[in-house]
């Protein structure tokens, strides 16, 4: 059963957050994630929601979801997430 990490992001500081997207495929991919949608082509339509960025990502099972989100590789940059960004995120279970 697929999970789907939906993320809602407002940039606060563009440029550590490009360092952060340079660098966090690689363990989104060593987890086994696939990104669905990365996008800043956003149209908001209803309920006043506008965010800056969507993301979306797809991991086989809720394990590798939580075993890639969970892991030190990716801890170590969620502080640059964390420190140039605002963001919201849900799961999502098939």
């Amino acid at each position: 059963m697929s999970a789907f990490m939906v993320v809602e992001i407002k940039i606060k500081d563009q440029d550590v957050y490009d360092d952060y997207m340079r660098r966090v495929p690689a363990v989104i991919e060593r987890y086994k994630g696939e990104y669905v949608v990365r996008s800043s082509r956003v149209t908001p339509v209803a309920g006043g929601w506008a965010p800056d960025r969507i993301v979306v990502i797809r991991f086989d099972s809720l394990a590798e979801l939580a075993a890639c989100f969970g892991s030190p590789e990716y801890r170590a940059l969620a502080v640059l997430r964390e420190r140039s960004t605002s963001t919201r995120s849900i799961v999502v279970e098939e």
